[in-house]
């Protein structure tokens, strides 16, 4: 987002009223991020959110950075709709994936993390998708590695969508003949929750390419690979437990091997989906048993009630 709003920033130097605005429409980090900059080079921006279908931090971002924030009777592919229809007549310059300036910055994705491990190439990325522009990001940061000779071997990359939103992981069981777009249902990841993705031709192209995987989670699934990642001292948002969820899988099916080295790409941070944690460890999640729940234990302020208690959970938890 740096990359496109400095463009942004450039251009409004040099013609003044070439653009009025920056606008997207968001699932809310999109938003967050157009913000943050726009707010940073004075720039306005607009968002446009479905209303009622992100999280409360999700939302408050933009509001804090001064964006005019528009909260819409619709889903998210009703929001993308309707910011392409306002940019193409009017000065509102287009924030979402769907310009090229976006996968230029970041496309650094893949060149950062290959660069982390001494320009060896990991075996795969495993990366959630939703409007998809991440996944062609990504490639095209490897494409530029391999031209340049920084790196000689392609990884795999596997795109990890939520059952509920999974219009590429349908296209991908019919060998990418054919592209439906749906009707994305509610789910946990609800960053994820798009049925009509803008980059789909070029996602497909770029899984196509890196000889790709498209899997998907279930509601369980993903919530249950956060729960177990948080153990390992992690924090992670409901989509990329939709990646870790699609990674577990394929581990298990022997697609990926034990010996392979995989990155996960992470995509929020889990404080921003508070709700979402605090719901599967008070066991309120719809349709959800949770495997590993961890609600706090209320006390009376008793010296000898706490002490028992706390020896009791000691042996339960963790004695032999």
């Amino acid at each position: 987002m740096t990359v496109l709003v400095s463009q942004v920033n450039r251009l409004r130097k040099l013609k003044p009223d070439a653009v009025q605005a920056v606008g997207c429409a968001s699932t809310g980090d999109t938003s967050a991020a157009l913000s943050a900059y726009c707010a940073a080079a004075g720039i306005p921006s607009i968002v446009f959110l479905p209303a009622d279908k992100i999280s409360l931090a999700q939302l408050v971002q933009p509001i804090a950075n001064g964006a005019l924030v528009l909260s819409i009777d619709t889903d998210f592919d009703g929001c993308m709709r309707l910011i392409k229809d306002v940019t193409a007549a009017s000065p509102i310059y287009l924030a979402n994936s769907m310009n090229s300036l976006r996968i230029e910055g970041q496309k650094t994705v893949g060149i950062e993390i290959v660069q982390q491990f001494d320009w060896e190439v990991p075996d795969w990325f495993v990366i959630p998708g939703g409007n998809l522009g991440n996944v062609s990001a990504l490639a095209k940061g490897l494409d530029m590695m391999l031209q340049l000779g920084l790196i000689t071997r392609k990884p795999r990359i596997v795109c990890a969508q939520a059952q509920s939103a999974n219009p590429l992981y349908l296209s991908y069981l019919r060998d990418f003949q054919v592209f439906e777009p749906i009707a994305a249902r509610p789910t946990l990841a609800s960053a994820i929750q798009i049925g009509n993705p803008v980059s789909i031709a070029k996602a497909i192209d770029a899984i196509t390419r890196y000889d790709g995987i498209v899997e998907q989670a279930s509601e369980t699934e993903l919530a249950e690979a956060c729960a177990h990642a948080d153990r390992t001292g992690l924090f992670n948002c409901p989509h990329t437990g939709v990646a870790l969820a699609a990674t577990a899988k394929l581990v298990r099916s022997g697609v990926i091997r034990k010996s392979d080295r995989v990155v996960v790409i992470s995509t929020a941070h889990g404080l921003k989906f508070v709700d979402f944690k605090v719901k599967y460890h008070s066991m309120t999640l719809e349709d959800i048993a949770p495997e590993i729940p961890n609600p706090p234990i209320e006390l009376p302020a008793r010296y000898e009630t706490v002490r028992d208690e706390m020896l009791r959970q000691i042996e339960r938890r963790f004695g032999n």
